[in-house]
């Protein structure tokens, strides 16, 4: 296998989807304990009161990645338990959590890796608009600065915002997740927000710790047509194209956005741009974090489609008869290759990034323990295996990848999803908050050992 000599095998988490403890320590609440107080918003009222209980449990879970060898762990801090009041006083409650977190996580021989921002916005900033706000941007860049000067002495890596692609459209106009708007103008500020506070917290980290390495994590996906030829579906595909994959790195890299978005987003982005700006976007970042599940598939979008979306371009994809089966339980297909191709596709279009971290690649199944108390989560298993392959054949063509996270380290709260979908390597019952490691965490401790060595011998068994 091609996996370097130094390559960084990892698994990764998030605060609000593991760590419960909602109410301790003088944590405030985020915009996603507001959602998942509103009817109808996520699965059953499920909650993140308790998720994983990893608060007080913490040193449990380190211990287990120590015997899987985890060599980092991708965790994020929480923003209502540093800055309770989202601007402000710091709570000292909170920054001792993630004291003990990373000291902890440093004894075991683990490398930890923060997440500035994984989704759980206070949610006294979203009642003065939130991401949608222009002032979010100082906000998060002040919250960046005690940060580092709590926890950059020894965290060496830091990803800024997990997924602004899902901050910006699916919490503010899609409206599955939180904070729960549908609206286009505040999804198009928030676009050029999240792309605006890359580069401040970038900006504000170094200003502490002029040494800390960053970089953005992004959502990204290879797109597939079901008719090449189609010249309605190419523009589709190279909106949605800038939309989800360009966005964000066309303005750190190049300091723009791309010219198709500008063109079809209009004055609604001429209202939130300011003199200046498009200067301050332009960002050098150490990696670049890319979360990977699966490719796209765009077809002809109905009538209904069309009606539902209010004429604009984001059509529901992966969506029943749009993609090839065999499914997820997430309902995303299974594309592997995909994984190669977009990681050509990145070094290529943008050869100036030579750390490619893949920060999220993980699948949902729900194998529960068997008789024996063991889960054979056999199809986790081919799923890693086969990622991890996509991931050598790109690195064998040259692409700088030099860290895999799996997602997740636990069973934990999915989001709208609530607990009915699980991704971990490690079985979480929810109801004693015992932890089972699963068949996929034995092999992938083995992978860890061997640094992909292992892998083609469990391709062929």
């Amino acid at each position: 296998m091609s996996f370097p000599e130094d390559f960084n095998w990892g698994a990764a988490t998030a605060s609000f989807q593991i760590e419960g403890a909602s109410k301790d320590g003088g944590r405030t609440p985020s915009i996603w304990d507001t959602f998942c107080a509103t009817p109808g918003k996520v699965f059953q009222g499920h909650n993140g009161d308790i998720a994983c209980d990893h608060y007080h449990r913490y040193q449990e879970d380190i211990n287990i990645m120590k015997d899987l060898g985890i060599q980092s762990y991708r965790f994020s801090l929480a923003w209502p338990r540093i800055i309770p009041g989202g601007t402000g006083q710091r709570n000292q409650h909170g920054i001792d959590f993630y004291d003990r977190l990373i000291d902890a996580l440093l004894e075991a021989g683990i490398q930890p890796t923060a997440t500035l921002y994984h989704w759980d916005l206070p949610q006294v900033l979203q009642d003065n608009g939130g991401w949608a706000n222009r002032d979010i941007v100082s906000q998060i860049a002040d919250y960046a600065n005690v940060a580092a000067e709590s926890f950059g002495d020894r965290v060496a890596n830091w990803v800024t915002i997990n997924e602004p692609w899902c901050v910006t459209w699916l919490g503010y106009y899609i409206g599955v997740h939180a904070p729960g708007v549908k609206d286009l103008d505040q999804a198009i500020a928030s676009a050029h927000h999240t792309a605006l506070a890359h580069a401040e917290i970038t900006r504000a980290l170094r200003a502490v710790r002029p040494e800390i390495r960053s970089g953005i994590t992004l959502n990204m996906t290879s797109y597939q047509l079901d008719d090449p030829t189609n010249p309605e579906l190419i523009k589709l595909r190279d909106l949605q194209d800038s939309n989800l994959n360009r966005w964000w790195l066309d303005a750190q890299l190049k300091g723009e956005y791309p010219e198709n978005l500008v063109e079809f987003y209009g004055d609604k982005l001429e209202r939130v741009v300011k003199d200046g700006d498009m200067e301050k976007l332009k960002i050098d970042s150490e990696f670049l974090g890319i979360n990977y599940y699966s490719d796209s598939f765009i077809s002809t979008p109905t009538q209904e489609q069309v009606k539902k979306n209010e004429g604009t371009f984001i059509f529901p994809i992966n969506s029943d008869g749009t993609s090839p089966a065999p499914h997820t339980d997430m309902g995303w297909p299974i594309t592997p290759e995909g994984l190669t191709h977009l990681l050509v596709r990145v070094n290529k279009d943008w050869p100036e990034i030579q750390d490619i971290a893949i920060t999220e690649n993980g699948v949902a199944y729900g194998d529960e323990p068997d008789e024996n108390g063991v889960v054979n989560d056999e199809r986790r298993v081919d799923y890693l295996v086969n990622h991890l392959d996509s991931v050598e054949k790109a690195i064998d063509q040259g692409v700088p990848v030099k860290s895999y996270y799996y997602w997740s380290l636990l069973d934990n709260f999915e989001w709208a999803e609530g607990y009915a979908k699980r991704f971990g390597i490690v079985f979480v019952n929810f109801e004693t908050l015992q932890r089972i490691p699963k068949l996929s965490a034995s092999v992938y401790s083995k992978v860890i050992a061997t640094n992909g060595k292992v892998l083609d011998s469990v391709k062929k068994s």
